[in-house]
């Protein structure tokens, strides 16, 4: 086979390899969710606060309500951000997060992947969880460690 094929055949597969990794398709489309709060009537607010910007633009409020049932649900609300591969919700244990070391070095909850970058959304929370602790909501990137934006709580 010449050489030719053989540079193709690589070109190939580091682009495929490019497109898994980065998602660029993703740049372009949102993914938007409409979820109503389970259980609504009745539910108390336990904590909220408002998404600031990192890596990415992301704005709107998170909300922790504690349902009729007991159940804990933290509840992302006119939400927006750049969507991406492997996108997750995480609860930090810490004030605020500003970057991307926080979230390793303070620890964290895994609530889910990130449903939607556009609309309301609801993820259940650890009945168990020390809300006290765990003070700020931050949409993550696994793919690559990066911190697109945090909700402090109080």
């Amino acid at each position: 086979m010449s050489r030719r094929w053989w540079f193709a055949a690589a070109a190939a597969i580091v682009a495929a390899g490019g497109w898994y990794a980065f998602r660029p398709e993703r740049a372009f489309l949102d993914r938007t969710v409409r979820e109503a709060l389970p259980n609504g009537a009745g539910a108390e607010v336990v904590l909220s606060g408002s998404f600031h910007s990192n890596a990415h633009e992301t704005r709107g409020t998170a909300t922790v309500y504690r349902l009729p049932d007991g159940r804990q649900v933290l509840r992302l609300s006119e939400f927006q951000t750049s969507d991406g591969p492997d996108v997750v919700v995480y609860l930090v244990a810490a004030p605020d997060v500003n970057d991307d070391r926080t979230v390793s070095d303070a620890g964290f909850v895994h609530l889910g992947p990130l449903k939607g970058n556009v609309g309301d959304q609801n993820y259940d929370v650890p009945l168990d969880l020390d809300l006290s602790r765990y003070r700020a909501v931050t949409i993550w990137c696994r793919r690559f460690a990066v911190n697109f934006g945090t909700a402090p709580l109080s």
